[in-house]
């Protein structure tokens, strides 16, 4: 494989997140959402070339990305509910500026994750991935919406603790 794709493929993992968040922050389609990530990373891979390599990675994707959003919005444009270009821009200058403080905290969120057991992992996985409600997710695990809605409760207060020692820790606010 190319030198060059390899470099984009790397970068690309470690701000792939705060991409993946601000796309999220700003079209509610699921899957447009995966289709707007997968056009992202393939026009990081096509024009890398042009990347300048002495300026913050993240920031040139958070530029493609934006770019690519206002695409989607003026292709989606009979639609009543889209953001005004400034407001696409300035939240991705707004992930970009927080994602430096964001991430200690998502690599302890995945550290605390794994300390998880298969059960509850899966519930969140259900919640916070596919987007279920507290009430699916009871029907499929053959449970009532109360039960899971207080596990989701019990296993965010979990996580928050455990982010919060890991933080300590680290010297993090």
């Amino acid at each position: 494989m190319d030198d060059k794709i390899l470099e984009a493929a790397k970068q690309w993992t470690l701000v792939q997140p705060v991409v993946s968040a601000y796309v999220g922050a700003v079209v509610r389609d699921f899957s447009a959402r995966d289709d707007l990530l997968q056009e992202i990373a393939v026009a990081i891979l096509e024009s890398f070339d042009r990347y300048d390599s002495t300026k913050p990675f993240q920031s040139w994707a958070l530029g493609i990305a934006r770019n690519q959003v206002h695409n989607y919005f003026r292709r989606v444009s009979r639609d009543r509910l889209t953001f005004d270009e400034q407001i696409i821009a300035h939240l991705a200058d707004a992930f970009d500026a927080s994602a430096s403080d964001a991430m200690p905290r998502m690599q302890f969120l995945r550290g605390c994750m794994e300390h998880l057991d298969d059960k509850a992992r899966r519930i969140l996985e259900w919640r916070y991935r596919d987007d279920m409600k507290p009430a699916a997710i009871a029907q499929r695990m053959n449970s009532n919406a109360n039960a899971v809605a207080k596990t989701l409760q019990r296993l965010r207060d979990a996580l928050r603790d455990c982010i919060r020692n890991q933080s300590a820790r680290e010297g993090l606010r």
